[in-house]
């Protein structure tokens, strides 16, 4: 086990949220955390610098992405052993919700060093509490895939749960995920929230057929809040056996049929795998 005690004054890795649109919404703490430390790890360095520009801040940057964290763990490892506090952030909002950042959070806490994440701007809260959805529970999931078959397959193993399910997408691909939602979901209530805090933030509450007739004309990064499955079947009267062949003959994976039907059972998924290969 580690035990991280965050304010000890060890030289730490602090995750910055960066405003998703308005820069009013940055806060004090991420202001004095960007002047405060040593080397910044960012996204795009061009982005930065601008955000940088503004705050009338000079730091040195370097370029961090999904494509070479791998390559940059020990230079930030040996920048932490040196003394030196770094900081991270990404284009909008808060690292590494669906941005990069986790490889090397996670290898700088096994390492021992601290991760401190500030709290601050994020897209998916504001688009939750204006969506006029129920906002408890819910499933932050991100993008789905871009391909049509795998973006399917997710759909399909999120469609029975009855949490409220909140994705991200690119307006270039709006309409091809509003199509698979409809088509696996069937025509749920969602709310699609476009540009949030710009000065074109716009949302789109109906059903997801009234806002697939409009999606073409949209424009901006999206957050899509989709109200969760109210009509859950029972599947009581199954045994675990049938219940897994139910989702094996639809063409899911043995993994993949034993990984829902724990979740709609409200089981471990090893009692599933144990008891389906006890009784076959």
């Amino acid at each position: 086990m580690l035990q991280q005690k965050s304010y000890d004054n060890s030289p730490s890795l602090y995750l910055i949220p960066t405003p998703v649109g308005n820069m009013e919404d940055i806060t004090l703490r991420s202001i004095n955390t960007l002047k405060m430390v040593d080397l910044l790890l960012c996204e795009d360095t061009r982005v930065t610098s601008e955000l940088l520009q503004k705050l009338n801040i000079k730091k040195k940057l370097i370029h961090s992405d999904d494509h070479n964290e791998d390559s940059l763990k020990e230079m930030v490892l040996a920048k932490l052993q040196e003394g030196l506090n770094i900081g991270l952030v990404t284009d909008r909002g808060t690292p590494i919700i669906s941005d990069p950042g986790y490889k090397i959070v996670e290898y700088v806490s096994k390492n021992g060093f601290h991760v401190i994440s500030l709290p601050g701007p994020t897209a998916f809260v504001p688009a939750l509490t204006a969506s006029g959805i129920y906002p408890a529970p819910f499933l932050f999931y991100g993008f789905l895939n871009s391909k049509e078959s795998k973006r399917k397959k997710e759909l399909e193993n999120l469609k029975k749960l009855p949490y409220t399910i909140i994705l991200y997408e690119a307006p270039h691909r709006i309409t091809a995920m509003l199509q698979s939602l409809l088509q696996v979901f069937g025509n749920r209530r969602i709310a699609l929230c476009r540009e949030i805090s710009k000065k074109y933030e716009e949302i789109l509450r109906g059903t997801t057929e009234e806002i697939l007739a409009v999606s073409d004309t949209l424009k901006g990064e999206m957050v899509v809040v989709v109200e969760g499955n109210l009509e859950q079947e029972d599947y009581s009267s199954m045994t675990i056996l049938e219940h897994i062949e139910l989702y094996l003959e639809d063409g899911l994976s043995e993994k993949e049929a034993i990984k829902k039907v724990a979740i709609e059972r409200n089981l471990p998924k090893s009692v599933v795998y144990k008891e389906y290969h006890m009784d076959r």
